[in-house]
């Protein structure tokens, strides 16, 4: 059974709305379970690009749901080589703290391209992290629990991000170039899968 042309149409579309321009650092995060969540959320909101300095990781199936296969995953060995590239870009760089100076989600400018760090469960994010931080970003919390799980921290502080950066572009804003490799792909992707099917079958 071949890829269907309203299942073409519903993946072009995601990718016409997709945002190059908010990206996701996930540094050393100890639960594969959290860092599989985070990159759920992160497809769910349309962003494309999720920097992982975490060393090996797995997505945990059920936790990701397959939203890897629809994101550019990225790993570097350091954070300093990570922001940098990204910084090279363009990009401001936020990390994610409880911070006495941080902005919320709604104070974070979105003129401009910006990347989110989510530092480890335990000790949050690395002194080079935050040194190499344009700013900090907490979600506010009006309860007596002081911090929130980092992958629904990451899902607050990312949809909030993403919905005002698309606002302010009137639209996704992934390269068409970038947007035709991705789909390419995934096409290829589904043949091989059609073609493995069929052979099991026989």
């Amino acid at each position: 059974m071949s890829v269907t042309e309203r299942r073409r149409e519903r993946v072009r579309g995601a990718l016409s709305a997709r945002l190059a321009s908010v990206v996701v650092v996930v540094e050393a995060v100890n639960r594969r379970h959290n860092v599989s969540a985070i990159l759920r959320s992160a497809e769910a909101f349309g962003l494309h690009e999720v920097h992982l300095v975490t060393g090996s990781f797995k997505p945990s199936h059920g936790a990701a749901r397959g939203a890897e296969r629809w994101l550019e995953l990225h790993r570097y060995g350091s954070v300093e080589a990570c922001l940098a590239g990204l910084k090279q870009r363009g990009m401001t760089v936020w990390v994610a703290d409880l911070s006495d100076d941080a902005c919320t989600p709604e104070e974070v400018p979105v003129d401009g391209p910006l990347a989110v760090l989510f530092g480890s469960e335990l000790t949050g994010v690395s002194d080079s992290a935050r040194a190499l931080a344009d700013g900090v970003v907490s979600v506010p919390m009006r309860g007596l629990t002081e911090s929130l799980n980092v992958s629904v921290a990451a899902a607050c502080t990312l949809h909030r991000l993403a919905e005002r950066r698309r606002v302010h572009l009137g639209g996704g804003d992934l390269d068409p170039t970038r947007q035709e490799a991705f789909y390419a792909a995934w096409l290829e992707r589904e043949a091989v899968a059609e073609a493995g099917t069929r052979a099991r079958v026989g």
